[in-house]
């Protein structure tokens, strides 16, 4: 054999094993790929774990009177690891499947029993470890769910897995509900307090260890015990009056159908503090119904109308321009290309303060142009002075921003601009901001940002609280606030405001308002649409409370006193007739040999302070409370607690209820409004610090 063969030779057998054992390498791959893959990936994914967040409960949200406005509650859910090691053997599996099946059927109600056992032989076959068996499980229906066949059997030879959400609610529905807000993930602007005050009321993330199991399923390694345990939010105590937003919502709803009106508007605020006791927004949805859908209160930007007077007729009496008694025209008052005109035509040549409590356009106008037309800053110089112009920089996010005209402006025409400015016209101001410059005025001239929460707590602890910021601590002098006062509680007792809104038993100061609106980008003469409001404040002689009312596009009457007063009256009247710390022109008198009131069980202090503002002295003779004469005085019993035992707080009031087992040490769920009518541990019984009770209310 020559060399050169010998070689060839070589260089085939050398290819040969080269090839030979690249066939060996595709055969093991598509060994291990097709035939072990199953195998091998299911041990791939055993080995997969990570870290995942646990969501906290958020913090609830409080009223001004301690009633719970959101909160989150537990949720649930239902999870079932078939290869559990208490049913790891079929014949115990099957044996109670059908048994779990018909539980599970009977007590939800929303499949038959045949499906509860397809579902769970179906994920039996395919050896499932995490199968959903249901969703939105509350802490009650689980408490039964455990004593189920199967489940029954303990925490992890049963195969439960729970799985917690946090579901929040708000007690009261509908009431302030644009107010409080809500948490979207998918939405970027934050909304009302639960938007505005989210890093509080969120808390913080726990941490769960999950391991992905066959079919790229998550499951918690340790079942439902987390590795870091989330950290519950901290509460919101708003300046919100539930009884005061309750009257507010339903006198504005009842008017915006009477008048057959696109929106409305009602914000109650306290003088003093400029917190907001009620505010509600409601927008037509279909005919007849109303519900909150935007907040004009803070972001419904447009032209004031003659509640602006108030501010006009400031700056003229605080320059000296007119006194209350100067003469003017009303009826009418010609500009160039316009022609002003009063609604209920002239009334002759009247007092500065009797066209104001008229509420003559003509008039105003006149006065405004006649006194600045020459120096027209002077006038809007005034209006920047008192932070008109300027947001009020809210607590909560979508505030408007204000937009008041100068004479720099592009759009400013020397000759229509001031005076259509003097009756609230070629302005944008929101309903909250018309609001706060009237408080300012009963307020003895102190200016301050309205206020929607007054305190953060956590775990009943103070962690910030809030009071209002002064914008401006005088806005003018005592002499013009004065008339000011004045001629705001003539328009009620002898103006506009007189046969709808005055009430013999104490006086409101306010003004009427009636303006025509923009209709969009097509403006005033496309579609008259008018806006009908009311702002004032009461009792007019020591002011308590100030509120306005704002009723766009209605369709049954637009006069401000028509359509803006009637829910104005009804809400102060009621307002001031619950309010105990008024000077009422009437006193309360008790007659003897009656009925005591009802009460719920709750604080002994809480409970004597209202005995004593009705005239009742409480008792303490009594070891229970029984029916007694009135002029006596009340039987008190207090109820002492027991150090390491669950409070018994049927009968109490939720806040009562959670200071009382909040103090005890335990977290606490609730479901419904009102009293307590159960709670999930009885009192008296012996369980760990920190456990959780839920209390229902009816």
């Amino acid at each position: 054999m020559s060399i050169r063969t010998n070689i060839l030779l070589r260089v085939y057998l050398a290819f040969g094993l080269i090839m030979l054992f690249a066939l060996a390498v595709m055969v093991q791959l598509c060994r291990v790929q097709f035939v072990q893959g199953k195998k091998w990936r299911a041990m791939a994914d055993s080995l997969s774990t990570r870290y995942v967040n646990v969501e906290a409960a958020r913090g609830n949200i409080f009223s001004y009177d301690g009633s719970l406005l959101a909160t989150s509650v537990p949720e649930y859910e239902l999870h079932m690891d078939l290869l559990a090691g208490g049913i790891a053997d079929d014949h115990i599996f099957y044996e109670k499947v059908d048994s779990l099946a018909q539980k599970m059927s009977a007590f939800f109600g929303d499949k038959p029993a045949s499906d509860y056992s397809r579902l769970l032989r179906n994920a039996r076959k395919d050896s499932s470890r995490y199968e959903l068996i249901r969703r939105n499980v509350t802490y009650l229906e689980l408490k039964q769910v455990r004593k189920f066949p199967i489940f029954n059997m303990g925490k992890y030879k049963g195969g439960l897995i729970i799985v917690q959400k946090n579901k929040r609610i708000l007690p009261f529905r509908s009431l302030a509900a644009r107010t409080i807000g809500y948490k979207n993930e998918n939405i970027t602007n934050p909304v009302g307090l639960e938007g505005a005050y989210a890093n509080y009321i969120n808390g913080e993330s726990g941490k769960r260890l999950m391991q992905r199991i066959a079919g790229g399923v998550w499951m918690p390694v340790n079942g439902d015990e987390e590795e870091i345990a989330p950290k519950e939010g901290a509460d919101i105590i708003s300046t919100i009056d539930v009884n005061f937003q309750d009257v507010a919502q339903k006198a504005l709803e009842k008017q915006l159908i009477k008048s057959d009106a696109d929106h409305g508007v009602v914000i109650l605020m306290e003088v003093k503090t400029g917190e907001i006791r009620a505010v509600a927004n409601y927008t037509k949805v279909a005919p007849g119904e109303y519900k909150e859908k935007f907040n004009y209160a803070i972001a419904g930007n447009q032209d004031p109308g003659s509640t602006f007077k108030i501010a006009s007729y400031m700056a003229l009496l605080e320059d000296h321009k007119v006194d209350t008694n100067t003469r003017v025209n009303t009826g009418t008052y010609q500009i160039p290309g316009h022609l002003i005109k009063d609604s209920h035509g002239s009334i002759g040549v009247v007092s500065v303060k009797r066209a104001f409590e008229e509420s003559s356009n003509a008039a105003v106008a006149y006065l405004v142009n006649t006194a600045y037309h020459y120096n027209q800053s002077q006038f809007t110089d005034h209006l920047y002075k008192w932070h008109l112009n300027e947001m009020l920089k809210l607590q909560i996010p979508g505030e408007a921003q204000p937009v008041i005209k100068n004479p720099k402006n592009v759009s400013w025409n020397k000759n229509m601009t001031l005076p259509q400015m003097a009756y609230g016209y070629e302005m944008q101001l929101t309903p909250l901001k018309m609001l706060s410059f009237y408080n300012a005025v009963a307020n003895n001239g102190k200016y301050i940002s309205p206020v929607f929460v007054r305190e953060i707590k956590r775990m009943g602890n103070t962690v910030e609280q809030f009071e209002a910021r002064v914008i401006n601590p005088k806005i003018c002098s005592d002499e013009t606030l004065k008339k000011m006062q004045e001629m705001l509680a003539g328009v009620v007792s002898e103006g506009t405001g007189k046969s709808i809104i005055n009430n013999p038993l104490y006086k409101i100061a306010g003004k009427t308002g009636t303006a025509q609106v923009a209709d969009g980008n097509k403006g005033y003469r496309a579609k008259k649409q008018y806006q009908a409001s009311f702002c004032g404040y009461f009792p007019a002689d020591h002011p308590k409370y100030s509120l306005i009312v704002v009723i766009n596009d209605p369709k049954n009457g637009y006069y401000g006193a028509q359509v803006a007063g009637p829910p104005f009256r009804e809400i102060a009247d009621k307002v001031y007739s619950s309010d105990l710390e008024m000077n009422q022109s009437t006193p309360i008198h008790f007659v003897g040999n009656t009925q005591p009131p009802k009460i719920k069980t709750g604080d002994r202090k809480a409970i004597n302070q209202v005995y004593t503002k009705l005239g009742m002295k409480p008792l303490y003779a009594s070891a229970t409370p029984v029916e007694t004469d009135t002029s006596n005085g009340i039987a008190v019993d207090e109820i002492k607690y027991k150090r390491g035992y669950v409070p018994a707080v049927t009968g109490m009031g939720l806040s009562d209820a959670l200071y009382a087992l909040g103090n005890a040490g335990y977290k606490v769920t609730v479901r419904g409004s009102g009293v307590v009518a159960r709670q999930s541990v009885t009192g008296g019984s012996v369980i760990p610090k920190g456990s959780k009770i839920l209390i229902e209310l009816e």
